[in-house]
């Protein structure tokens, strides 16, 4: 993560310090520090100053999932600190806890002053991107009082009501005003001679709806038990590869950080469920794409994910028809938010639909995931459901009409609606973006695949052999027209997607890999395209690029044209066995893995796309999310593929 922010993450729960601990609550910049609940900042201020100076860090807050950090008041060789702060703060579910324990370092009686600024904008995450957008917040109205043990903010906009209360034990001797609207608590310590007090700070923020009662963990320590208790339920009985030791290690990174983003969800019945955000910090929420891929992947290890990814999708499956949210009757929904901008209608992500490849991916999980568990229950309880999202690739999603799943950009919302959805990802080799609808080449896998899968459903767990036969004619159809359309003999290698006139958009990209995991092209070519992916052009050492360098439209720091993405290259390498090719296969796992290994065994949501001969550690992509879901299950995917190989 930039601007030396450290993550602290638990459900849908997370705050972003700096190497002091303080939270300066800068807006701007590619990630803004604070704590946030269901995409509100709860705090946007928590500074501490010693005797009215900041104190500096000895000791930088290190990667984990509590921040600890000893700072000091600055000073010179000649004058040793008179005292030394250690601070150990954690996240818990919708609150924060800090101990503060000041130590002296002097054999006499020591007098400090502790003063902790705090604040809370309430701000929407989306008012802290740096696209330069406002947003109108009229009738807004903040407020703050002092209490027994601290302060409390409140914030109001017509019906929406969200609060965030501090206290502290001890006490503050004082709460001051600042001028700001922030407040500063005081404390006054009288040190005997090496003695240390202690301040422990707990924060409950209270979303707008919250119900629960809620209650703050006694102490950083506390938290730090929850979440190594619930990490280690993901991790055990998983059997890890003994021969590759850098493997294991990424998985189970993998899978504790899966444990950390959890966030809950509600099934069709209104029971709740805990499925897989997106990622910290911008997409602490659910995603279909993100959601979908991530359980996919971790499917054969631990398959809850999906039996409960599943429902929650199914649940927010529209129904209607509706052009702010690109509703249609049978999608799967794209993107899920809980802010006040998607309260009011000034985001279109509360319910949000710009997805052409959510709902063939539903389709798939569920067929992977009655193949994977037997359970045909959850395959007849979600029937209507599949049903109608079969009936919307085939309808509105343009199967029936056009022959292919087709999106258009969403002036509101998103330009391009599969997994490269940035401005400008769908491009020709030149960089020229396609004109009108636009026909992935990617989405159009995802439906052969559901295609088949859910035929395979209609057989065996719905009795239905005439709807069985129905969904084979279409995936053969299918498959044959996308090979006469989209394949470029000239390149051996299929197009990135069709413009609106059927042309081909003849970029060279990583979306080809995952046709090969779809099982979309014949053979010979899906080993041509394999085997293609692992030219230098395409390989940089770290991964296959998402487009091949030497093209016009390439740049190694473009989000998604060059740069290597964990969760696209575990569906390459998925691919690649599928048709056989393991030798390539296992480079592509070797090369994920040493990317890994280079970052602590946790891999990013994106790297940069510059090549390993030139750059002997993976250069990582400067906006990246640091916790990211597909990325987290990603080594699982390996493991799938090739082994302990």
């Amino acid at each position: 993560m930039t601007d030396r922010h450290h993550l602290l993450v638990h459900g849908g729960t997370f705050a972003a310090v700096g190497d002091g601990g303080d939270i300066s609550g800068v807006r701007g910049g590619s990630s803004p520090d604070g704590l946030f609940v269901r995409d509100a900042r709860h705090l946007s201020r928590w500074q501490l100053t010693v005797d009215g100076a900041v104190p500096e860090a000895l000791s930088p807050v290190a990667d984990g999932d509590t921040a600890r950090c000893v700072l000091v008041p600055r000073g010179g060789r000649q004058e040793p600190s008179a005292y030394a702060i250690f601070r150990e703060q954690a996240a818990g579910d919708s609150s924060f806890v800090e101990l503060l324990r000041v130590t002296s370092n002097r054999p006499v009686p020591v007098t400090v002053r502790l003063a902790l600024t705090v604040d809370a904008d309430f701000a929407d995450q989306f008012e802290l991107r740096s696209d330069h957008r406002t947003y109108a917040k009229t009738g807004a109205v903040r407020s703050r009082r002092v209490v027994e043990d601290g302060v409390e903010f409140t914030y109001r906009r017509g019906e929406w009501r969200s609060r965030t209360t501090v206290t502290a034990d001890p006490a503050p001797d004082a709460v001051e005003e600042t001028g700001t609207g922030a407040r500063r608590l005081v404390w006054t310590l009288d040190l005997a001679p090496h003695a240390t007090a202690e301040l422990t700070l707990r924060v409950i923020a209270r979303p707008h709806g919250e119900k629960r009662a809620l209650r703050v963990p006694r102490s950083p320590g506390a938290v730090n038990e929850q979440l190594l208790a619930l990490e280690g339920s993901f991790v055990e009985g998983v059997a890890f590869p003994t021969g590759w030791p850098e493997l294991a290690a990424a998985c189970a990174r993998g899978l504790a950080d899966l444990a950390a983003l959890q966030v809950p969800a509600t099934g069709p019945d209104g029971e709740e469920l805990r499925v897989p955000a997106a990622g910290a910090p911008w997409f602490l929420t659910l995603l279909g794409r993100d959601a979908l891929l991530t359980s996919l992947f971790a499917l054969p290890y631990r398959p809850q994910l999906a039996a409960a990814t599943l429902p929650a999708l199914a649940a927010t499956q529209a129904t209607g028809t509706d052009a702010g949210s690109v509703a249609q009757p049978g999608k799967i929904v794209h993107e899920v938010r809980h802010g006040e901008l998607a309260h009011f209608g000034q985001v279109p992500y509360g319910r949000y639909y710009g997805s052409v490849d959510a709902t063939p991916l539903f389709l798939v999980l569920l067929g992977s995931y009655v193949e994977q568990t037997g359970d045909t229950g959850l395959a007849r309880r979600l029937e209507p459901h599949a049903r109608a999202a079969v009936g919307w690739m085939l309808d509105h999603g343009g199967l029936t009409s056009r022959g292919y799943l087709v999106y258009r950009a969403d002036r509101g919302g998103l330009a391009n609606q599969n997994w490269k959805d940035s401005p400008g990802a769908i491009c020709s080799a030149d960089g020229t973006r396609p004109t009108g609808p636009v026909m992935a080449a990617g989405a159009q896998g995802y439906a052969y695949d559901a295609l088949r899968r859910t035929a395979w459903l209609a057989r065996t767990a719905w009795d239905d052999e005439t709807y069985a036969a129905l969904l084979e004619q279409a995936a053969g159809d299918l498959r044959d027209r996308f090979q006469r359309d989209f394949w470029m003999p000239d390149r051996s290698f299929p197009a990135l997607a069709l413009d609106g006139d059927g042309r081909q958009v003849d970029a060279l990209a990583s979306d080809a890999g995952h046709l090969l995991w779809s099982g979309l092209l014949d053979k010979e070519y899906g080993e041509a395209v394999g085997r293609r992916l692992l030219e230098p052009d395409f390989f940089s050492g770290w991964g296959v690029r998402t487009l091949a360098a030497g093209q016009a439209a390439y740049h190694p720091l473009s989000y998604h044209r060059g740069s290597v993405w964990p969760h696209d290259n575990a569906l390459i390498t998925l691919g690649l066995a599928r048709y056989g090719l393991h030798d390539e296969a296992r480079a592509v796992a070797h090369a994920l893995v040493d990317a890994a290994t280079a970052t602590g065994h946790r891999l990013p949501e994106v790297l940069a796309g510059y090549g390993r001969d030139t750059h002997a550690e993976p250069v990582p992509y400067p906006h990246a999310c640091v916790r990211e879901s597909r990325s987290a299950a990603a080594p699982l995917a390996l493991l799938t593929a090739v082994g302990g190989a």
